[in-house]
């Protein structure tokens, strides 16, 4: 399974985010009713202000705060190099990221978990709302599907069952990966944000899940997980 892709053109990517305000009642009025109304379907009885910790979900209400992003490497064995952009400021991690995908071939695959239903379309709304152009790697408007290179290992799972969802925890369990949810998962990510202030233990979390997936890709393929010495974290949010 998928041995046709050259691993060394792919790029895993994962992203965090977080709500855009530390509470909902730090959310502008108008943004409080249209809040109500895009959430009353999920939300059912539950306050909307109540609710207002899973407005990270929701790129119109929340922001990304971190992008890792991992290649694979050659050498004697396969490895893989991770490096993350984080930031307070969301357009300055958009503009950094960004600035590494314009500089690669825009052939480039990207990669992630769920990343067509969540990661790609997400930094494409915000790119769009902060006012960034695009790289030609998430350009898809007026493609056809089979022209979008987009790798999602969730997808893949499916092998067309499009009803079922399956978790980079799970995955990683079944293929005896080591976990990435050994301190935070995705429902803590605003708590740890807003409240903590720890932006670096979100970014190690996202870089968790970058290893993951690129370790379940591995799995796909019938390949050997990449040993903990051929992986590299690059230092430094630039």
């Amino acid at each position: 399974m998928l041995e046709q892709y050259d691993l060394h053109n792919i790029l895993i990517i994962d992203i965090e985010t977080v709500p855009q305000y530390s509470s909902h009642d730090q959310l502008p009025e108008n943004l409080q009713k249209l809040w109500e109304l895009k959430t009353q379907y999920q939300r059912k009885d539950e306050p909307a202000d109540a609710y207002y910790e899973r407005a990270g979900i929701w790129a119109e209400f929340g922001k990304i705060v971190c992008i890792s992003a991992g290649i694979f490497t050659a050498g004697k064995s396969t490895g893989l190099r991770v490096k993350s952009f984080a930031s307070h400021d969301e357009k300055e991690l958009l503009t950094k990221f960004t600035n590494l995908l314009f500089s690669q071939p825009a052939n480039l695959i990207l990669c992630a978990h769920n990343g067509k239903e969540f990661d790609f379309p997400y930094i494409c709304r915000r790119l769009l709302i902060n006012g960034m152009p695009f790289p030609p790697q998430l350009q898809i408007a007026g493609k056809k599907p089979w022209e979008v290179i987009h790798l999602d290992t969730m997808e893949l799972w499916k092998f067309g069952d499009h009803k079922h969802y399956t978790s980079l925890n799970l995955l990683s369990a079944i293929f005896n990966i080591p976990t990435s949810k050994d301190d935070i998962d995705g429902s803590d990510v605003g708590r740890v944000y807003w409240q903590e202030n720890q932006l670096e233990r979100i970014c190690t979390y996202c870089q968790k899940d970058v290893i993951v997936t690129a370790q379940l890709l591995r799995r796909y393929r019938g390949e050997e997980l990449i040993t903990d010495d051929c992986i590299t974290i690059v230092g430094g949010n630039a």
